[in-house]
């Protein structure tokens, strides 16, 4: 995931979205006109395209959209929903389950999950929707050429690698993932790792896909709907253990605005249901390899499914 800026950029900025958009399948009826809804996003690219989906959405239904899309980090734009600076964005159940509810043990159902992490964060003010089958967990992964050199296919592989040649294993991390509880710290445990601390390098996530495909790293953390993987051909490492959670994007609404707007389900649900690994591969490969901007991304999606119509 390409950290990437976008025109809202905190709490307090944001601009509106004036898409020329008109219901396709969604939206008939326009069941949202009158209501004024922002939407908000983390900033990594595939949280920006999806904030324009979902904004795109509610245009087409007939609401005003503020796009306050792109808040640096996981914990502000959840904050921003929940205390109603915005009204709705796409989170990921594992983030939450692990980061936000502080539970150490991911559910390995993907369902299951979503139905706990949705009960727990109803008395936070937060309503989950129902869950894509998008799941934007991490791995590590490798060049074609180291992965022919060492042979790993599995995360118990390099494990035993960095017990075996040490120096092999060097692994380029993003800050955020280096201590995070379903991040570094906890898949070293799980799978006893044992690199040495100058061995693993904390960088911007954008620059270990380069990185790695190069080989300045053997093991650069990545996301498995990243488009990258597949344009820069990188082997990624089998979870093995299943030390990852799930991380199915979903729709997190404030609850007093799903309250006034109840119509934000039946607008948002036929999006989440088409969502999955290799349409988000697609979408955040022309951003992050073919250079478009999320938002025109996320536009031309909508109109190609037939979600919404060109004004």
């Amino acid at each position: 995931m390409l950290l990437a800026s976008s025109s809202g950029c905190g709490l307090t900025s944001g601009s509106p979205m004036v898409d020329d958009v008109e219901p396709g399948s969604i939206g008939q009826g326009k069941p949202l006109e009158g209501a004024d809804l922002t939407v908000t996003s983390k900033e990594f690219t595939e949280q920006l395209i999806l904030g324009a989906v979902m904004g795109i959405a509610f245009e087409a239904a007939g609401a005003e959209v503020l796009d306050r899309t792109g808040i640096q980090g996981s914990i502000g734009a959840r904050e921003a929903v929940r205390g109603g600076d915005a009204d709705a964005m796409y989170e990921y159940t594992g983030t939450a389950w692990i980061t936000y509810q502080g539970n150490s043990e991911p559910i390995p159902d993907p369902r299951k999950q979503w139905e706990a992490v949705r009960a727990a964060d109803l008395k936070h003010g937060l309503t989950w929707l129902p869950p894509s089958s998008l799941n934007n967990t991490y791995a590590l992964a490798m060049n074609q050429a180291n992965a022919k050199k060492y042979g790993t296919k599995t995360l118990s592989d390099v494990a035993a690698l960095s017990k075996s040649d040490p120096n092999a294993v060097t692994v380029c991390v993003e800050n955020e993932f280096a201590n995070r509880a379903d991040g570094w710290p906890g898949m070293e445990k799980a799978y006893g790792m044992k690199p040495a601390a100058e061995n693993i390098t904390q960088m911007d996530t954008g620059i270990i896909y380069t990185q790695a495909a190069k080989g300045s790293c053997t093991y650069g953390e990545v996301f498995t709907t990243d488009g990258r993987i597949k344009s820069m051909n990188l082997a990624v490492m089998a979870d093995d253990r299943k030390f990852f959670p799930n991380y199915n994007a979903a729709p997190e609404i404030n609850s007093n605005a799903l309250k006034k707007y109840p119509a934000i389900a039946d607008v948002l649900d036929p999006i989440t249901k088409r969502l999955n690994n290799v349409v988000a591969q697609e979408l955040n490969a022309k951003v992050d390899v073919a250079g478009e901007e999320p938002h025109a991304v996320a536009l031309e999606w909508m109109e190609a499914e037939g979600f919404v119509k060109g004004g």
